[in-house]
């Protein structure tokens, strides 16, 4: 598989989405950013803005994010629209990327275990960067377990938190490098 029939599926925030498009930009990966309108992005390659019927396409139930999440997320339109563009991230990506943090019940920390947490219902390959344990984790189907990813499917998505630290920015750079070497 070559770089340049890749596409990186991500959100263009600050953190590691920026990092993820960055990288795949110096690789020839094609990146697909999508977002809406008002939100804050620092990646400008691939933007694809999502029209209101497009984000619906993505809506779910914040009480049900909630409950599987184990935590409470904010009831207001942004955070659903925040929620509708990580949907499209996963459901067009065959593979999940993610840098942040795996708490003890199993979910990634933050707006981005959101994505981890889509991808395992939809049975996608996740695998997480957690920044604390300095280590790459593979979802099993019922747990995590260490394992060192390459990137194995053309269409993949990359994001995770806004805190990204000197090691999960030289995760991502060894991905790639291992990926398309």
């Amino acid at each position: 598989m070559r770089a340049s029939e890749c596409i990186l599926y991500s959100g263009g925030l600050k953190g590691a989405e920026a990092a993820f498009g960055a990288v795949a930009e110096r690789y020839g990966v094609e990146e697909l950013t999508v977002t809406f309108d008002g939100h804050p992005i620092e990646r400008t390659r691939g933007v694809r803005t999502l029209s209101h019927e497009e984000l619906e396409k993505g809506d779910v139930s914040l009480a049900y994010v909630s409950r599987l999440m184990h935590r409470h997320y904010p009831d207001t339109a942004y955070f659903k629209k925040v929620l509708q563009t990580i949907w499209h991230q996963v459901n067009n990506a065959q593979e999940v990327y993610v840098i942040g943090k795996v708490l003890t019940d199993g979910t990634v920390k933050g707006g981005t275990g959101w994505g981890a947490e889509f991808a395992k219902l939809c049975n996608k390959p996740v695998f997480v960067f957690d920044q604390e344990l300095d280590t790459w984790l593979r979802w099993t189907s019922t747990d995590w377990a260490r394992h060192l990813p390459t990137i194995g499917h053309t269409h993949f998505a990359g994001t995770g938190t806004r805190y990204l630290q000197d090691n999960g920015q030289r995760a991502i750079e060894d991905l790639f490098a291992r990926s398309f070497s």
